[in-house]
């Protein structure tokens, strides 16, 4: 296991990058723990894969350093930096059997064939493929398949780092849920550091200690899962996680006061805000947003019904403002008003939170 460094690292595939845009990866220095569970979170292209693989060793940063346990690994091989990683999509050997597939790495380091067998057998039970271990590998099903990727990636003990790079993409969606659990269960078990690359939140927050979300090549916000829902640095953050996402409303401060289409709204950070021409928005998640006696005054728009809870659209001026109702609540009807929980109500300025 180990501590990884990322130090001022960047990187473009162009040979002469000039500007943002031609960087893969913005400028970025970050540290996670011996034996953590961390994930990439953020959209289709937004660097993340890009960023495994600088990590794994499968590409050599642009600039910057990578560092395990304070050895510098940047120029280093992924066999040199003894890390094991799992593909989107299943690499295993199709006429090998589901025991020698997951036997292979460990033989091929010349590991005792007794302490093969009992890993083998410890990792199989944990995916539920011990009662397929002599099946070939090439009659089973896509999501059969990516379990013994998981579990040649799980097999060894003696690696640095695991790598996961979108494992679930060809699971059936009903056994992402059992999967997401074994990977938590097998970190707890072999507190062996982890880094999960999903555009997924519900994997991203339930296998993660620290999620790192990005986009367009950028960090945005590194935190907990409750920091990423109660504190999101960015108004990206606010819209990616949650579902719905955050209202985000453009608003003004006056003396320290937001403003939204001329109404006042209490928020947690709007004494600290200095306009200076910068695009102002206010942000709160549906989860804070209530009805009440006294606020702000909307109409009711499109319900939406989630199961639990049901989604309400009200609408003030031209500002859409979602809320979560509880199962079991009436809707009420006509014009009703709405109060906004200022501990949760933010002021965020060009994008970014005031005062973070």
């Amino acid at each position: 296991m180990a501590r990884i460094a990322l130090d001022s690292l960047r990187h473009s595939y162009l040979p002469n990058p000039q500007q943002d845009a031609d960087w893969a990866v913005q400028k970025l220095s970050l540290e996670w723990s011996d034996g953590g569970a961390y994930a990439l979170l953020g959209p289709s292209g937004c660097g993340k894969t890009t960023l495994l693989n600088l990590i794994s060793g499968l590409l050599k940063p642009t600039e910057g350093r990578i560092l395990f346990d304070d050895r510098d690994v940047t120029l280093a091989t992924p066999e040199q930096r003894n890390i094991a990683q799992v593909f989107q999509f299943p690499v295993i050997y199709d006429t090998m059997t589901v025991y020698n597939n997951l036997a292979f790495p460990l033989r091929n380091r010349g590991v005792a064939e007794v302490e093969v067998d009992r890993r083998v057998r410890e990792i199989a039970a944990m995916l539920d493929l011990d009662q397929m271990l002599e099946k070939r590998a090439s009659g089973l099903t896509a999501d059969g398949k990516q379990k013994i990727s998981l579990g040649r990636g799980l097999v060894r003990s003696d690696v640095n780092v695991i790598m996961f790079d979108e494992p679930l993409t060809v699971i059936d969606p009903h056994l992402k849920w059992v999967l997401r659990s074994k990977l938590k269960e097998l970190h707890r078990h072999t507190r062996r550091t982890m880094i999960y690359v999903t555009h997924d939140q519900t994997e991203a927050l339930t296998f993660a200690d620290q999620v790192v979300v990005m986009n367009q090549g950028t960090v945005v916000q590194i935190g907990t899962p409750v920091d990423l829902f109660e504190r999101p640095r960015h108004t990206f953050v606010g819209h990616f996680i949650g579902s719905p996402g955050m209202n985000v409303l453009p608003c003004e401060v006056r003396g320290g006061q937001a403003m939204v289409a001329g109404a006042p709204i209490e928020t947690a950070n709007a004494k600290a805000c200095r306009g200076d021409g910068a695009r102002l928005e206010l942000g709160v998640r549906p989860e804070f947003v209530s009805f009440a006696l006294e606020g702000l005054p909307v109409r009711i728009g499109k319900v939406l019904d989630a199961g639990r809870f049901r989604i309400v659209e009200t609408r003030y001026a031209d500002q859409v403002i979602k809320l979560l109702l509880p199962e079991g609540l009436p809707v009420p009807e006509g014009e009703v008003r709405l109060r906004f929980d200022a501990a949760h109500t933010r002021v965020y300025r060009d994008g970014w939170m005031v005062g973070a």
